[in-house]
């Protein structure tokens, strides 16, 4: 027997809205992985450098085969990333234009609006989703590695322009005795679940007498932060070590003047001893600093920002965490309530929310 339901005219509403929805997020979900292939086979970067392109000479300047080069093209023209000079000319006579606003947020990787690492994670999240839905199943993990190069490139690549931009210049000069303390020769810094090191170089930059130790549990990332330090001319003073930053370590005689974590805390399987761990590892007057996401104090819905911190939790955060033993499975939305008992629980008194105003995180001085 078929049961039917006759829907007024709200739930119509509704239901249609949904619809449309569904098929805007299909739409965003193909142009964000249009702009990972124009992202990786460096389309963009030729764009910018030879100007209006037919698909034969984007194919020449970028190594691809010219039926693909102008299957992209046409499709960036019509999602209106790129500008087509005219329409009616035959498909290969047609040049394509890369606009100078979207040249930089698709080519800088320094500027604040480089776009391409967001596209990276959405290839990413999308690669263990088997492995997801499995998990949800059985209350198990995927492991990190299970997102790839793309997964660890993008999470580095992320923030690489925030720490480069703010770190030095706002962030740690926040915390007045910290930046001063920092600029006397031989401070040290403890850099925990640094990934690809982005935060430990930023921070050797700005500070010429420090030395950070970077540790991560991802042998990739520490790879990564090897080599970035070496560009950088840091590798004197930056060095990196594979490690599982819950376990307890040796600061050396004197710890640590600083130590840090930087948007990790929430994916860890043990935060308490994570923060057990940083504790131990700074100097009795050293400092402690964890930047998190700036989440609500409460579930809320219609927040775009919360809608985004839930989707990394579903997609990676929360699977991520259950992929070890024991773990807190705490997720992306680690609100302060949380956090704050994690702290208590580790050894800490009294913390402190930083003055920092970002849209994305927030910043915890512990003591």
């Amino acid at each position: 027997m078929t049961v039917t339901t006759s829907l007024n005219g709200h739930d119509e509403a509704q239901r249609e809205a949904l619809a449309e929805r569904v098929f805007g997020a299909v739409l965003g979900a193909m142009d964000l992985f249009c702009i990972h292939i124009g992202d990786r086979l460096g389309l963009y970067r030729a764009l910018a450098g030879a100007g209006p392109c037919t698909p034969g000479e984007l194919a020449a300047a970028a190594g691809i085969d010219p039926r693909y080069a102008r299957e992209w093209l046409e499709q960036q023209a019509v999602a209106g990333i790129l500008e087509v000079d005219d329409v009616a000319a035959g498909p290969d006579e047609r040049r394509f234009t890369l606009p100078a606003g979207h040249a930089e947020a698709l080519t800088d990787g320094d500027s604040l609006a480089f776009a391409p690492p967001l596209a990276r994670l959405g290839v990413a999240v999308a690669m263990p989703l088997a492995a997801i839905v499995d998990a949800f199943r059985s209350g198990g993990g995927v492991p990190w590695a299970a997102y790839g190069a793309d997964g660890r490139e993008a999470q580095a690549d992320l923030n690489r322009v925030q720490f480069l931009h703010h770190l030095g210049s706002e962030w740690l000069p926040s915390m007045p005795d910290v930046h001063d303390r920092l600029q006397r020769p031989g401070a040290r810094v403890a850099d925990l679940a640094c990934g690809a090191g982005w935060s430990s170089v930023a921070i050797a930059r700005a500070y010429p007498e420090v030395r950070v130790d970077g540790y991560d549990a991802d042998e990739a990332s520490i790879d990564l932060a090897r080599a970035h330090a070496a560009a950088a001319g840091l590798d004197d003073r930056v060095r990196f070590h594979v490690r599982d930053v819950s376990e307890p370590q040796d600061p050396g005689p004197d710890g640590y003047d600083l130590v840090c974590v930087f948007e990790a805390l929430h994916d860890m399987a043990h935060p308490v001893e994570a923060l057990a761990a940083m504790r131990a590892l700074a100097a009795p007057d050293g400092a402690v600093l964890v930047m998190d996401e700036r989440t609500n104090d409460a579930l809320t819905p219609g927040d775009p920002l919360e809608q985004f911190f839930y989707g990394a939790s579903v997609l990676v955060c929360l699977p991520t965490g259950m992929s070890e033993p024991d773990s807190a499975a705490t997720g992306t939305v680690m609100r302060p309530a949380t956090f704050a008992g994690y702290a208590r629980a580790a050894g800490f008194g009294d913390g402190e929310v930083l003055g920092i105003e970002h849209p994305f995180f927030r910043f915890y001085r512990l003591r």
